[in-house]
Formats: C-alpha cells, sequence, structure tokens
C-alpha cells in the first residue's frame, strides 16, 4: 500500500510541475494545487498506513492491541486541506480579474504591460 501511495505522490508532483512550467496563469494554479494535494498524501503516507485502528484506547483500558494510526498526521493534513481551499477560492478570484483586466491569462504577454 505505501509503495502504491508513494507512486501516486509521484505522479502528483509531476503533473504539478509540468503544469507550473506552462505559460497559462490558470495551469500555474492548478499545478499548485496538485503538489499540494501530494504533499497531504505524502504526510499520509509518513504517519503510517493502518486500516481499521483509530487512535482510540479501547473502555477497560488495557493500551492498544496494535500501533494505531496517527493522529497528528490526520490533524495536519486537515488544516492543510482546509488552508488551501481558501488559497485556491483566493487565487480564483485573482485569476478572474487578471483575466478580466488583461484579457489574457498568458504570463508572457503579462509581462510586457508592465509600466
Amino acid at each position: 500500500m505505501t509503495v502504491l501511495l508513494a507512486i501516486v505522490v509521484g505522479g502528483l508532483y509531476a503533473s504539478g510541475l509540468f503544469l507550473m512550467l506552462r505559460r497559462s496563469i490558470v495551469k500555474l494554479a492548478f499545478g499548485l494545487v496538485l503538489l499540494g494535494h501530494g504533499t497531504n498524501l505524502l504526510i499520509l503516507t509518513a504517519g503510517g498506513v493502518v486500516r481499521g485502528r483509530p487512535p482510540l484506547i479501547p473502555r477497560g483500558g488495557g493500551g492498544f492491541q496494535a500501533p494505531p494510526a496517527d493522529p497528528v498526521a490526520q490533524a495536519l493534513i486537515l488544516t492543510a486541506i482546509v488552508i488551501s481551499f481558501a488559497v485556491v477560492a483566493f487565487t480564483v478570484v485573482l485569476l478572474h480579474r487578471v483575466h478580466r483586466t488583461m484579457g489574457s491569462d498568458d504570463i508572457d504577454s503579462l509581462e510586457s504591460t508592465r509600466p
């Protein structure tokens, strides 16, 4: 399972970097989103992938029967998802404004309009 997740993380990173190297600002933003998703998946994989073992101590004590899932990694990912949603919403509004003002999303044409 970890190997499969590592391959998916590599694919997300590769496609994110590919999109970031394009000339369109929209593709650059999508590339950043893919890099963020890849990083979230990397943190989840580093926290340990275990199925069906929540980090809860059963009633009556006795401790854990087997190593549970790491709740810190899950909390970090949840926080990162909320923050990335806000950043993506701001980026979409900013891209809409740039496209409406300049009429293009090409990075080279935007640089030529500098004062």
